[in-house]
């Protein structure tokens, strides 16, 4: 089912439905509602950091930053052979994000954007949209304190849509859409702020922080 002319509040309305647009392709015109009957999630309190990524966090070669380039975060995502961000989702999430609803965390290595994750914030759900790496667990070290920040501010959910093994060896997990459906309107059902974690916080933190919950 191809969705009707979307606008932001379009948007925002089918996620707190439990539903989301994707496009077959970059080239695709058309978007099409997505509702699996099986959801990816990221337990806040069951972030899986190996003893790698541990390793890897500790060593603090890189900057957290959020919403310092989300456009450039959206254009890495959306830069890999296969894409389902067409033109008009790219604008969309611009569109949302000037709105106050779409956010970037970004793994900054000598000034240089290497990877990162942006999402909807919609009160205490997270939509996860997409994620890139340009130098090597870019994008885990971007899960890793992107799950901090989502965890202190009091989020409850923390959707990824689908599942990979990438996401599963990290914690995802998948649940029906029941269960999903459940999960979303207890979310929605509180206030979160993307941004009452200040600054970036010391990795050693992020790890004890994860430790304590898992």
């Amino acid at each position: 089912m191809t969705p009707p002319l979307l606008t932001p509040d379009l948007l925002l309305r089918a996620y707190a439905a439990g539903i989301f647009p994707m496009s077959e392709s970059r080239s695709s015109p058309s978007l099409h509602w997505i509702d699996p009957h099986w959801r990816g999630v990221v337990p806040l309190d069951g972030f899986h950091i190996s003893r790698s990524l541990a390793r890897r966090l500790r060593r603090a070669d890189y900057t957290i930053r959020c919403d310092a380039d989300f456009t450039g975060t959206v254009a890495g995502c959306a830069g890999r052979e296969e894409t389902w961000i067409n033109d008009t989702l790219f604008g969309l999430y611009l569109d949302l994000h000037g709105m106050g609803f779409a956010h970037s965390l970004e793994v900054w290595e000598d000034g240089v954007l290497t990877g990162g994750v942006f999402g909807i914030a919609l009160r205490g759900a997270f939509f996860g949209e997409s994620m890139f790496s340009r130098q090597r667990d870019a994008s885990k070290i971007a899960l890793a304190y992107l799950v901090d920040r989502l965890r202190e501010g009091g989020f409850r959910l923390f959707d990824t849509q689908f599942i990979s093994a990438h996401l599963q060896s990290l914690g995802a997990e998948e649940i029906s859409r029941a269960a999903y459906r459940r999960r979303l309107e207890n979310a929605l059902a509180v206030e979160a702020d993307f941004f009452r974690l200040k600054g970036q916080p010391p990795p050693q933190e992020v790890i004890q922080r994860n430790t304590q919950t898992s």
